[in-house]
């Protein structure tokens, strides 16, 4: 090759699924998490089988570190035959604080008028801080799966946030449902929503942050 050849860098491309994880009890009983880690329902774990079955194989599984997640990946990677799932701590859900453990209504009770006008309370982890610990997860996983696919479980703070930062219209996170993103040379881009669960009577609608 010539002296004056010019080198050409090829950067690798990560095909990304991100999605929810399946109920939780508190989901059940229609409590705010936020990092909070009650474990997934019975529903959850129906929810999180049924769905593997239906989703696109992957190369990878990965999750939060949250049991909810990580729960909802172990039944996936099993299903279709993948390692163990990658732990993502920087994938857990948003730091809500003292909404932490309370339905709408304890909120209101606690918190008059918070929801309403769109308040949240002190040390509440804020939208920037948010994508910041999840751009620097998600780029972080990019580096170990390379060329290949990977699911990602992890929540729905995390997804909406992404969604947001990334242009997307809104639309509601379900459990198990989420988006796909392609990752090359620390640039991401969105690709289709997904909904496995969509038409099956075990998906039920759930309230947002829970």
């Amino acid at each position: 090759m010539g002296g004056n050849a010019l080198a050409i860098t090829v950067s690798a491309v990560s095909r990304l699924l991100l999605i929810r994880h399946g109920q939780s009890e508190w989901n059940a009983m229609r409590r705010w998490q936020g990092q909070a880690d009650p474990p997934l329902s019975p529903l959850g774990h129906q929810q999180a089988t049924e769905a593997a079955a239906r989703l696109e194989p992957v190369d990878v599984v990965a999750s939060s570190t949250l049991q909810r997640s990580q729960t909802s990946a172990e039944i996936i990677a099993k299903h279709m035959g993948c390692e163990p799932p990658i732990p993502v701590p920087e994938l857990i859900e948003r730091d809500v604080r003292e909404f932490s453990g309370l339905t709408r209504a304890q909120i209101e009770e606690q918190f008059p008028g918070f929801l309403q006008d769109g308040r949240r309370p002190p040390g509440w982890e804020d939208d920037d801080a948010l994508l910041a610990r999840v751009l620097a997860g998600l780029n972080r996983l990019a580096g170990i799966v390379g060329d290949q696919s990977a699911l990602v479980v992890t929540h729905g703070g995390v997804i909406y946030t992404l969604e947001h930062h990334l242009g997307c219209p809104p639309d509601r996170v379900t459990n198990m449902s989420g988006r796909w993103v392609t990752m090359t040379g620390g640039q991401m881009v969105p690709g289709e929503r997904v909904n496995p669960l969509e038409g099956l009577d075990i998906q039920v609608p759930v309230a947002d942050l829970l």
